[in-house]
């Protein structure tokens, strides 16, 4: 048992609780606050969402330990809210909840869709709200509910709100951690390239990922000497070119510039960021540190990728490859599971076949479009190979 001091809707409590506790049963169990309501317990139904520092978080995928020190808000600490003082009648009038048992989540993920987007339509609202499912399927009506402020806010400004947009805007350390007023040297900028070149790999963050078993290791076979393989992950805008969705903006020395483009079903995430290479020559181990931002959901990632070569033969090297990964915001719910692992494990897969295609001296036409990740159609491959594995045959055609 741990003992864990956090701060929730305004009050402090200080509890024992077991490491693998998460923060959802913590916030029900611990703290008798049940207006938290867990669902699939995966992160993927969005019923338990609540906000850590003023961010929506699955509160049935985040350990409790991990909150130490921080502010956490559930759907009973809204009372003073100007946000919720206006969604709730707004619920109300568009019939927007039905059984419920979304709703908690549905409203914390409707304040955060308020004050992050005040200008979006229909379309965008539906987008953001996909992390967040309704049994009733009562969606009109809370989409509704949403443009209905939305509308409101534009209409007729509250100055409440308005202070609040302001606050989400200010810069957050990419760890869990309070709201920091940046330094007159470092001011606030909106272009979440410059902002993660600026930040530097938390290491706390890291550590806590690899805790969480945010944490995957593997490896690919090239069949080339390892000097030239070496040499070949050295160029990072050829690397770049290997890797589906990856975009290089900058180059400068050790530190690159760019985007790498994924596609969650529905939900399509561009995290711009900026990246530094650190090479150790006599070792042939390299560890890639970087972060970045999806201009749109504002999820935040920040990662070490650590890659070493071993010479099998003399024309022949394996890759090992050591990834730890820190996700946060809304996409955070995609992070962890066995699927996401399988995932990576093919991605990497084919970016060493693409490596060896490039040694073995094709080239990409400057022209040829860069797709981009689609998780949902690789993981779908990924689950349908595990279904004919347990059957030990392959579908009839």
């Amino acid at each position: 048992m741990n003992p864990i001091s956090i701060q929730v809707n305004g009050r402090g409590f200080s509890r024992q609780a077991e490491p693998r506790m998460h923060l959802g049963d913590f916030l029900r169990d611990e703290l008798r606050l049940t207006g938290t309501h867990l669902g699939c317990e995966h992160g993927v139904c969005g019923a338990c969402t609540v906000l850590v520092n003023g961010q929506p978080t699955r509160s049935c995928i985040t350990f409790a330990v991990a909150c130490e020190g921080q502010e956490v808000t559930t759907i009973e600490g809204y009372d003073d809210d100007a946000v919720m003082q206006k969604l709730r009648p707004a619920f109300t009038r568009h019939h927007a909840l039905q059984c419920g048992f979304c709703t908690p989540g549905m409203l914390t993920t409707a304040r955060d869709i308020v004050l992050r987007l005040p200008h979006a339509d229909e379309a965008l609202v539906r987008l953001e709200l996909s992390g967040n499912l309704c049994r009733c399927t009562g969606y009109q009506g809370i989409v509704d509910a949403i443009l209905d402020v939305l509308q409101q806010q534009r209409d007729t400004p509250d100055a409440e709100v308005e202070k609040l947009r302001q606050t989400l805007s200010l810069p957050r350390t990419m760890a869990l951690g309070p709201v920091t007023t940046p330094s007159p040297a470092q001011p606030p900028t909106a272009d979440p390239v410059v902002a993660a070149e600026m930040a530097e790999v938390d290491p706390i963050a890291m550590a806590k990922a690899k805790a969480k078993g945010n944490a995957i290791e593997v490896h690919f076979d090239v069949p080339y000497p390892a000097d030239q393989v070496w040499e070949f992950m050295g160029d990072l805008p050829a690397v770049a070119s290997c890797l589906p969705g990856a975009t290089i903006d900058s180059h400068e020395g050790e530190r690159v510039k760019g985007t790498i483009a994924i596609k969650f079903g529905p939900m399509s995430a561009a995290f711009a960021g900026a990246a530094r290479l650190e090479r150790d020559d006599a070792a042939r181990r390299a560890v890639l540190r970087g972060a970045g931002q999806d201009s749109l959901s504002k999820s935040r990632t920040q990662g070490d990728i650590t890659y070493r070569l071993e010479a099998l033969t003399a024309g022949s090297t394996r890759v090992h490859v050591d990834m730890i990964y820190a996700l946060q915001g809304p996409l955070a719910q995609f992070s962890r599971s066995g699927l996401v692992k399988d995932f990576v494990r093919r991605m990497v897969a084919d970016f060493g076949k693409q490596i060896t295609r490039r040694l073995g001296g094709q080239t990409v036409a400057s022209n040829e479009p860069q797709p981009t990740v689609s998780v949902a159609g690789m993981m779908w491959s990924v689950l349908w190979s595990r279904i004919r594995g347990w059957f030990g045959k392959s579908p009839r055609p």
